[in-house]
């Protein structure tokens, strides 16, 4: 019995080191784990981020292609509304899903910048649903689009943590005359 006192602070110090072992270990992996599913949450937002932006810039490159055929914009490969119709429902479509994606793995401040911008798309249609002739307004449609373009850019920047990106701001040709 003598023997076994002996050893017994010895014994208690392999418990302890074994459970402190044990406890460093789990709390690695938790650790570890929390940040595996955060980062794998990070990539799918900023997929759903991107995929948004697309749909909605496809939506974009329409519009200034039927206000070339108005004679409001200088892009390069007019479009007639009739020709655009069929286009431009495919990419509203396609924006569909992605904006539900959006509304369910966005961050709200994300949102609202998406929101901001949609309206302003929203605003640039119904200008040539109306078949509206007047390069200036079309101007200010677009600045309002840009700006919301670069909030919702500035907005998925600021949720993903990452650096400032370019603002997009590119000068370009003044519209054609009529």
């Amino acid at each position: 019995m003598n023997a076994f006192i002996q050893q017994l602070p010895a014994l208690i110090g392999v418990v302890i080191g074994a459970l402190g072992s044990y406890v460093v270990v789990v709390r690695g992996e938790r650790v570890r784990f929390r940040r595996e599913r955060e980062a794998r949450w990070e990539e799918r937002r900023l997929e759903v981020y991107a995929e948004y932006a697309r749909t909605l810039k496809k939506s974009v490159t329409l519009t200034y292609r039927v206000a070339s055929h108005l004679g409001n914009d200088p892009h390069p490969h007019p479009l007639t509304p009739a020709e655009a119709a069929p286009l431009m429902a495919e990419a509203t479509a396609a924006g569909d899903p992605a904006g539900e994606t959006l509304l369910m793995l966005g961050s709200a401040d994300v949102v609202a910048k998406a929101r901001v911008w949609v309206t302003a798309l929203l605003a640039m249609e119904r200008f040539l649903r109306e078949g509206t002739h007047d390069p200036q307004a079309w101007q200010d449609l677009l600045q309002r689009q840009r700006e919301g373009r670069q909030g919702y850019y500035a907005a998925v920047r600021d949720d993903l943590a990452l650096p400032p990106g370019n603002s997009a701001a590119w000068a370009l040709a003044p519209a054609r005359p009529a």
